[in-house]
């Protein structure tokens, strides 16, 4: 028997598979899908079977080592599904695999296995009219009721009569696997739909055209999630299994609990917040089919599940549903292509849909579904916008009177508040105000970031940090400042004027520990807190009834970013989380805090126009040659040497412009940020409707280079950030 291997190595050349022979020993083991030891030049590595055959073309075959797996770990689906992206986005077949996988199953040397057991003792059925001491019967007698009990419970009844069992085979022992994940179960009833919950519900169940994709546009606290239940449970009737992503973990608990409260333990969890072990166990159950829900972030996309009969993606327009690494996928595309292998649903939900879902619903490519109003006819929330350029010359603050008056009321009545800054640390960089010094990463061309708590300068690109100097290192000046602001020095400013209330933050900082977004939350929840502070991760999703009011602080961080996305991004974080004011009985309040208080993104938000918004900056778009008119592809350079970068820039923008005509090319130009953890980039746009040329062009330019180490070209198709 001759098997085709892809194996697990790193470089660009290496991409297509090996063949090799199979001892008469390991033959029965061999399956597609499963991972092998092989020799690879003077080293063993892991590799996926791709084929099985009789022959090969290559003389002198070596053996493999031995076989990994007992069952298949890349099923047919996942196995074209890694074709398909390698061929999408221009990368090699085994990093496609790899990201599919949890880390105890990645294609690497002595990777280690940790499946924890616990030990069970059942009763021997072929063992009878047996002679036994009282507490042996006592452990046969509860044997007898339940059937299997753990070794260490009855241990606690007597070691020495479980032993004399066991030894006489009146019991047996056997191992169950023990999962890391255990969740104490409270089921609840279901809620009675809405008309338009119910309106939605059944025109996607009485559609058996399918596949198809539904946009479900929902205003904030209109139900989605109710919604997504109710198509769930539809499809588990007909034995189907459902996939859910959420764009952030820490939305993970609530929708989880929501869940289980209604389908019970079948559920898996995958997102990063879990370790190896735990992930590795999810990732089995899926394997073995003990669950029909999985719930998790992107990546959790990939889930092994059979039978698919709907995907749901939650917060559709997320930018964390895009892949920053090689390859950058986004997960509504591997929906669709996993939708088309089981003939299954897909339902995108948002508030604030990308333009470019909400542009193919418009043109019938997904199918509109909306819900214009919230649960129980609860109004919006009112939404005030405060102009921070008279505000600030009135008080050195970063609340306005309107603000801190606002919240006093609200603490008063016993009631919570979020408070919204999307820029974590203490303040944005310090700065010399004697010589002009900035305190900068050595490793890229970006300002430090201050966080007191710590007493740290932070790069939150490469993670290098240092400690503050009370002196400026250029000039030794002691006149060495903080400027810009982030949470960290907002909770600050919070626990002075609202020193008698407990408050709590929650941005990256603050979540790095297992378990930490959930503590938070459902602290927050319990009302052992009055404040929540937090960045965007407290945006989306989360469900607090005694919530009635939202401040942004500073609603410009987004429409300052150089992208055309900002006022997309502004607008949809605006919209999001003044939705989560208001969502019990009390009607809620916003109160947004900016210098750009006639900005188009800000005043839409402000009437809760997504429609108008989306009118404007399609024109917008439309003018500028933009997505949705134009697809993009962004190509970085990057290398040690800021020259080397620099002329194969110039040479690749030189071979597009010649081979894509019917493209604009941009570029090269340089990032905002240039330089990370010491490598030089530079940065080409191709902007295009209809170029025949596109592939097999860049497929040109990424073989001439591969070879080249001096250098590496990452291509990015429909990037999010430029």
């Amino acid at each position: 028997m001759i098997i085709s291997v892809l194996v697990e190595v790193a470089s660009q050349n290496i991409d297509r598979l090996f063949d090799y022979k199979v001892p008469n020993s390991l033959i029965s083991k061999i399956k597609i899908g499963i991972r092998v030891i092989v020799p690879f030049g003077n080293r063993q590595v892991e590799g996926f079977i791709m084929k099985i055959k009789q022959t090969s073309e290559i003389e002198d075959l070596k053996d493999i080592n031995n076989v990994v797996d007992e069952e298949v770990v890349l099923n047919e689906e996942l196995l074209k599904l890694g074709k398909y992206m390698s061929r999408k986005y221009l990368t090699n077949l085994i990093n496609c695999y790899q990201i599919m996988l949890p880390s105890a199953l990645k294609a690497k040397n002595k990777t280690n296995i940790n499946i924890k057991t616990e030990k069970y003792i059942i009763l021997n059925k072929e063992i009878s009219n047996i002679k036994t001491n009282p507490s042996q019967q006592k452990i046969i007698d509860i044997l007898n009721k339940e059937k299997e009990v753990k070794k260490s419970l009855l241990n606690t009844i007597s070691q020495s009569s479980l032993k004399t069992l066991l030894k006489n085979k009146i019991v047996k022992e056997i191992e169950k696997e023990l999962y890391r994940l255990t969740n104490e179960i409270k089921t609840k009833p279901k809620s009675t739909l809405t008309a338009d919950q119910e309106k939605v519900v059944a025109e996607v169940i009485k559609n058996k055209k399918l596949p198809q994709t539904y946009l479900l546009h929902g205003v904030t606290g209109s139900g989605k999630t109710e919604v997504y239940m109710e198509i769930i449970e539809k499809n588990l009737l007909n034995q189907k299994t459902a996939l859910v992503l959420l764009p952030e973990i820490s939305l993970t608990p609530q929708i989880v609990e929501r869940f289980r409260e209604r389908f019970g333990n079948k559920i898996a969890i995958l997102h990063s917040g879990l370790n190896a072990g735990e992930k590795y166990d999810e990732w089995r159950r899926i394997r073995n089919e003990e669950v029909n829900i999985v719930i998790g972030a992107r990546s959790a996309i990939f889930a092994p599940l059979k039978n698919i009969g709907v995907i749901i993606i939650d917060e559709e327009h997320s930018t964390t549903y895009k892949e920053n690494a090689n390859p950058h996928y986004h997960a509504v595309d591997i929906a669709i292509q996993r939708s088309q292998f089981h003939q299954s649903i897909i339902i995108l939900g948002s508030a604030t849909p990308s333009l470019e879902s909400y542009a193919r619903a418009q043109k019938k490519v997904y199918q509109l579904l909306e819900l214009p109003n919230r649960i129980f006819n609860r109004e919006m929330p009112k939404i005030t916008i405060i102009d921070m350029n008279k505000k600030l010359k009135q008080k050195n603050s970063y609340f306005s009177d309107d603000l801190v008056t606002k919240m006093q009321k609200v603490l008063a009545r016993d009631e919570q508040i979020i408070l919204l800054l999307n820029r974590r640390g203490y303040a944005s960089f310090i700065t010399c105000f004697d010589c002009g010094h900035v305190e900068k990463c050595p490793k890229c061309e970006i300002t430090l970031t201050y966080h007191k708590t710590s007493n740290n300068l932070r790069c939150h690109y490469c993670g290098y940090a240092t400690k503050k100097s009370e002196t400026c290192p250029t000039c030794h000046s002691l006149n060495f400042k903080k400027l810009g602001l982030g949470t960290e020095k907002i909770e600050e400013e919070l626990n002075n004027l609202f020193s008698k209330y407990k408050i709590i933050r929650m941005d990256l900082d603050t979540t790095t520990k297992k378990g930490s977004h959930e503590r938070i939350i459902n602290d927050f929840k319990a009302k052992k807190y009055h404040i929540l502070l937090g960045t965007q991760m407290i945006s989306k999703g989360l469900d607090f009834d005694n919530v009635t009011l939202v401040g942004v602080i500073n609603a410009d961080t987004a429409l300052n970013i150089p992208d055309f996305r900002s006022s997309e991004y502004t607008f949809s974080l605006l919209n999001q989380v003044s939705g989560r004011s208001g969502r019990g009985k009390k009607r809620g309040s916003v109160i947004i805090q900016t210098f750009n208080p006639d900005h188009y993104a800000i005043m839409f938000a402000k009437n809760n126009d997504f429609k108008g918004f989306y009118q404007q900056e399609m024109f917008i778009r439309g003018k500028l040659g933009y997505p949705p008119y134009y697809y993009l592809v962004s190509i970085k350079i990057m290398s040690a040497s800021y020259d080397v970068a620099k002329e194969i820039s110039n040479k690749i923008s030189y071979i597009l412009k010649e081979d894509l005509i019917n493209s604009i090319i941009l570029g090269p130009t340089i990032p905002n940020v240039f330089k990370i953890n010491n490598i030089y980039r530079f940065n080409i746009i191709i902007k295009y409707k209809h170029e025949l040329n596109l592939y097999p062009t860049l497929i040109k330019i990424k073989n001439h280079y591969k070879s080249n180490n001096k250098v590496k070209i990452d291509i990015d198709f429909n990037p999010i950030g430029l």
